[in-house]
């Protein structure tokens, strides 16, 4: 399946150009669109909360996603990267035209994987290294560490509603769903179901 891609920031602008340029070019390459995916939302967005999201989950082996530049797919680098990383993941083809961008099975894309990898790696490993320089500095200047004495604990919220969690759990609810039904967060919901299952 060959998917056009279109995403703008705003409702002033159109998805007109992006459509023509990825109708263009799929003409040069002999090729037929077989879904169009357009949307109207800030790149800044997470992706899997975006209508980008519910393609990549469907998306597979040999697809192909083309769309007019990287940006369109986020706003910043490593947003992209771990859209490229699933694409590769999923063996699926992202094509750009104005970057001229072939995500696919080629060398480029195999040293762009590893690129991607260890940038990944690389941040998660300075985000640990901030987090535990802060958690030092906060313990060094005497103030004390986790959640504050006298806050109420996130599972009291979850008090009386132990048979819908457990009934929606057993039923295969996500976590995220058993979660917007009791007010809370996920992880939250997460915890709760693990410390009921130890």
């Amino acid at each position: 399946m060959i998917y056009g891609y279109i995403r703008v920031s705003t409702g002033k602008q159109s998805v007109a150009n992006q459509r023509f340029e990825i109708r263009q070019f799929c003409r040069t390459q002999h090729m037929k669109v077989d879904g169009w995916i357009e949307e109207t939302i800030s790149g800044n967005r997470a992706y899997g909360k975006r209508e980008l999201g519910k393609l990549l989950r469907k998306v597979g082996k040999n697809d192909l996603i083309v769309c007019s530049e990287l940006s369109r797919l986020g706003r910043n680098l490593f947003m992209i990267m771990e859209i490229l990383s699933l694409c590769m993941e999923k063996e699926c083809r992202i094509w750009t035209i104005k970057e001229g961008y072939r995500l696919g099975e080629d060398i480029q894309s195999k040293v762009l994987a590893f690129a991607f990898g260890l940038s990944a790696e690389i941040e998660r490993t300075l985000i640990s290294q901030r987090t535990r320089e802060a958690l030092a500095l906060r313990k060094e200047s005497g103030k004390a560490l986790g959640r504050p004495k006298g806050t109420p604990n996130a599972f009291h919220k979850l008090d009386g509603k132990e048979e819908v969690i457990r009934r929606m759990h057993a039923s295969g609810h996500s976590y995220a769903a058993i979660a917007r039904e009791c007010g809370v967060c996920r992880k939250t919901v997460r915890l709760w179901i693990q410390a009921i299952s130890q």
